[in-house]
């Protein structure tokens, strides 16, 4: 018996690892999932695959066990020890997973927790900082009777006045807004850039509190078919469990009882998961819809149309579109921005 780590570069053995999970029901293969991953382990007893298990970062994916002619549970626990063991040596002490729900208690039985399940998944998480930490570093407003606490949580890639305008009616009906700045570097701004236009653009308004969205805000742990092609039903799951997590999680904390979105004529996927967050929010939080903002040509204002004048050089046009703050930044870093697309950062979609 041995674990060894599989090179999926060589084909022979991807060819023998997909048919393995394809197996046991996995068949979602597609370059987009399959090069992200990091690493893969598989068990090998007399020279035959039994067990494999993989990491994408922190988010352990594509776990595989044959339970012929073995104690029940203990190929499992051996892959994943030995995976948790391998990436805690790579300094990667925090790990996700999403799983079916019927897998649930395996994971929970070698030390993760559960954040949030639906009838077809569930996702959990293992090590620090956990949840509890993300929790406890939010800041806190005092606590009033009468106030109303709002959330909206956005990618801004890049912060345009769309976004600016979304936060200004939420404040219209809430006493303060948490804006929770999705925290993934799958955008043609970084987080941090993303953060710091959010945090300028929105300077003026105390009321709005500016947040790191951490692992927990529409990320790839929480939601990998926001920056992937995914079918619907896919996205659907993926976003019910977002959506509890929010619900039962991050608004109790923050005291947030109203969430917020713009409406959305362009992108099916934010459309899905806008539809999904009026199913499951309620009725701990209330789901409000605003109206996009338009431009002089009654245009949505869209941050894809931004990216897409910034790959064109148009900063005349783009100028009308984003606050002075995220032009300013866009000005003095487009010859970085424009050699990001060039090298192939996507600009489409969200």
């Amino acid at each position: 018996m041995a674990i060894v780590e599989l090179n999926l570069q060589l084909s022979d053995v991807k060819n023998s690892w997909q048919q393995f999970l394809e197996e046991r029901g996995i068949n979602n293969f597609s370059p987009a999932e399959v090069q992200q991953l990091d690493l893969t382990l598989g068990l090998y007893e007399d020279n035959q695959l039994v067990a494999t298990a993989s990491a994408a970062h922190n988010v352990i994916k594509y776990v595989g066990v044959c339970q012929l002619d073995s104690t029940p549970g203990a190929r499992f626990n051996q892959i994943i020890s030995e995976l948790t063991s391998r990436l805690y040596q790579r300094q990667i002490f925090h790990l996700f997973v999403f799983t079916k729900i019927q897998y649930s208690s395996s994971f929970q039985h070698v030390g993760f927790h559960e954040l949030a399940h639906s009838h077809q998944a569930a996702f959990l998480e293992t090590g620090t900082p956990d949840i509890h930490d993300y929790l406890d570093q939010l800041p806190q407003v005092k606590s009033l009777p009468t106030q109303k606490i709002g959330g909206i949580v956005m990618n801004a890639n890049p912060f345009t006045s769309g976004h600016r305008y979304l936060v200004e009616q939420a404040l219209q009906q809430c006493d303060y807004v948490y804006v929770f700045v999705v925290n993934t570097d799958a955008s043609l701004f970084s987080t941090a850039e993303r953060l710091q236009l959010v945090q300028a653009g929105l300077q003026d308004l105390p009321h709005a509190i500016v947040v790191s969205g951490g692992d927990y805000m529409v990320s790839y742990a929480t939601f990998p078919a926001y920056f992937l092609k995914s079918d619907q039903n896919t996205t659907e799951y993926q976003t019910t469990l977002d959506a509890h997590i929010f619900r039962d999680l991050i608004a109790p904390a923050c005291q947030i009882t109203l969430r917020f979105v713009g409406t959305e004529p362009l992108s099916p996927t934010t459309a899905i998961y806008n539809r999904v967050l009026a199913e499951e929010l309620p009725p701990q939080v209330t789901l409000k819809v605003i109206e996009r903002k338009q431009d002089q040509q009654q245009k949505v204002i869209s941050a894809s149309a931004v990216r897409q004048m910034i790959a064109q050089n148009n900063l005349k046009e783009l100028k009308s579109l984003v606050p002075i703050s995220t032009y300013q930044f866009i000005k003095d870093n487009l010859k970085q921005l424009q050699v990001r697309i060039q090298k192939g950062m996507k600009i489409n979609g969200n």
